[in-house]
């Protein structure tokens, strides 16, 4: 890895940015099994931060370090004003080149810009000249299969500054569906010469290994297989250095860290926001348990906070 980026990423695995997922609570959960992986903010506007810079996606712990805060936007200007004020807080700063989602593909951000590298290019340079921390860029392989552009995008973000790279193994038309395709990031490692995370599908030690030697990346960077499962990047990172397995966590040690999380986003939002903020977090936490859909419909409507701690604990 490159000097500044080394110092930065001492672990082979990041946590990636998910909106309305990978919040202040839920990186800070994750740090408590991992204190070396890059954490990820959720992505935060640059049009928003022009207008207010009040947003709890900026909140962090001393402890979070490494940290990047992912930003995005299409206009030069306000992209350089977002990495100039994230800078107090951020180790990294990332681009998002990669989110499929309508509104924001429409508004010409997110994996848009993979239509349009010029701008992207330029983008990568205004947020350089708004910092002084290592700038990422996080993309797909393309925004269609049609148009699979990911080792010259790569390359070209290179060119304009990027020091670190994070891919997604799919198409911005697949969003989330069908497979990632780990061997085609393996062209775009061979390609750089920034270091390459790959992303998509890792959910357990078996997969992060089948997907380093398929993608030949740096490391990983893992999104929803955290769900349910705060300590898996720390299962990884262990087993990468020393061989060893740990098992996932026990349905009662899963049940604590579900009743951690509803206390910690409660005392962030409020009891009456931080509960059904939890809500879409249940299903992952209780999986895989007998009566989990049944127990589910109960919980994601239980609006009171004793009545859950009940449910959870009779589990």
């Amino acid at each position: 890895m490159q000097n500044k980026v080394a110092q930065l990423i001492k672990s082979k695995v990041s946590l990636a940015p998910m909106a309305g997922i990978t919040d202040y609570v839920l990186r800070s959960l994750v740090r408590k099994y991992s204190s070396n992986c890059l954490l990820t903010t959720e992505m935060i506007s640059s049009e928003f931060l022009a207008q207010t810079k009040e947003t709890e996606i900026i909140k962090r712990n001393a402890d979070h370090s490494p940290i990047s805060y992912q930003i995005s936007g299409h206009k030069p200007h306000l992209m350089n004003s977002a990495a100039k004020f994230l800078s107090t807080y951020a180790d990294m700063i990332d681009i998002n080149m990669g989110c499929p989602v309508n509104k924001v593909v429409k508004g010409q951000d997110g994996c848009a810009l993979m239509r349009n590298p010029e701008l992207a290019a330029d983008l990568v340079k205004a947020v350089k000249d708004g910092t002084d921390k290592p700038v990422s860029v996080k993309f797909r392989l393309g925004y269609t299969f049609d148009e699979l552009n990911y080792v010259e995008f790569g390359q070209k973000m290179q060119e304009a500054g990027a020091e670190f790279i994070t891919i997604h193994g799919r198409t911005r038309s697949q969003f989330y569906s069908g497979q990632a395709d780990w061997k085609l990031i393996k062209e775009l490692k061979h390609n750089v010469d920034v270091p390459v995370f790959a992303n998509g599908d890792v959910t357990s030690i078996d997969t992060a290994v089948q997907c380093l030697e398929e993608s030949d990346a740096d490391g990983l960077a893992i999104g929803r297989g955290i769900l349910g499962d705060p300590t898996l990047i720390f299962r990884i990172e262990h087993y990468l250095t020393s061989g060893e397995k740990l098992p996932p966590p026990s349905l009662r040690e899963k049940i604590e860290m579900l009743k951690w999380h509803l206390d910690e986003e409660i005392a962030l939002r409020g009891k009456n926001v931080g509960i059904k903020f939890v809500r879409k977090f249940y299903p992952y936490y209780i999986a895989g348990i007998k009566n989990a859909a049944k127990i589910r419909s109960v919980l994601v409507v239980e609006e009171d906070y004793k009545k859950i701690l009940e449910i959870l604990n009779s589990l």
